[in-house]
């Protein structure tokens, strides 16, 4: 019986942002180890003088040491997995059919596909804790609703899997800091993009030491790095 901490984010989540692949990642981690691997991460920013918040957008060649260095953490702690599920073609979803004519709630069909495979895998007895990035005002609402949605999946009516789902802000915690790294890594290689040399060393690294392709789904056994790539089926014809 043990208590863990999930740490989520999302990529071009929205409907019409004009980007055609969409994310979802997540961290687990045991949650007595939580602060610990918080005060390592720390560590290393403070080591290389990088001391902003984490994110892959500021990914750049000057500290490119600095982020292999987390990728080999990241690897090299046994406390750490990570899950990302990916939806390619993301404009020919059809949500007519198989979403209630909704986009949101096919956004919370992949959250729950996202967390279900770690809940599946569990132990009896062992609990939750859901943390997100605070997005817009409308992340509470967002976050409510999600809960209802994995509750009803899950026959979770007395919340004795997930107890807590929250919403935090990733400036505050480095481990929602570090699941946007890992994330920015598999869309930027998912989206196909080849613009920054620093961030395509980084994908490679991440490759390497995953044993896995970022633009593929991998075996779903792997629990330390595993990745799911969802392809929509084609919208019908009228």
């Amino acid at each position: 019986m043990a208590e863990y901490n999930i740490y989520c984010d999302e990529s071009c989540y929205l409907q019409n942002d004009h980007f055609n692949v969409m994310g979802f990642g997540c961290i687990c981690v045991p949650k007595e180890k939580s602060r610990e691997i918080s005060l390592q991460l720390k560590e290393i920013k403070n080591e290389f003088h990088c001391t902003q918040e984490l994110k892959w957008t500021k990914v750049s060649p000057k500290n490119l040491d600095f982020y292999h260095t987390l990728v080999d953490y990241f690897f090299d702690c046994k406390d750490l997995a990570f899950r990302a599920l990916v939806v390619e073609n993301k404009d020919s979803l059809d949500h007519e059919t198989y979403n209630l004519g909704s986009h949101d709630s096919f956004y919370y069909k992949m959250y729950y596909q996202l967390l279900k495979n770690i809940v599946d895998k569990r132990n009896s007895g062992d609990t939750f804790n859901v943390y997100f990035d605070i997005k817009d005002r409308h992340s509470s609402f967002k976050i409510k609703k999600l809960q209802e949605v994995l509750t009803n999946y899950l026959h979770d009516f007395d919340a004795t899997i997930i107890t807590k789902m929250q919403i935090i802000r990733s400036n505050e915690s480095e481990l929602l800091q570090l699941n946007d790294f890992l994330l920015g890594s598999v869309m930027y290689k998912s989206r196909h993009f080849d613009t920054s040399a620093a961030k395509l060393s980084i994908v490679g690294h991440v490759e390497n030491k995953s044993g896995s392709k970022l633009d593929y789904t991998n075996e779903p056994w792997k629990t330390k790095f595993n990745l799911f790539h969802f392809m929509p089926s084609f919208k019908r014809e009228n």
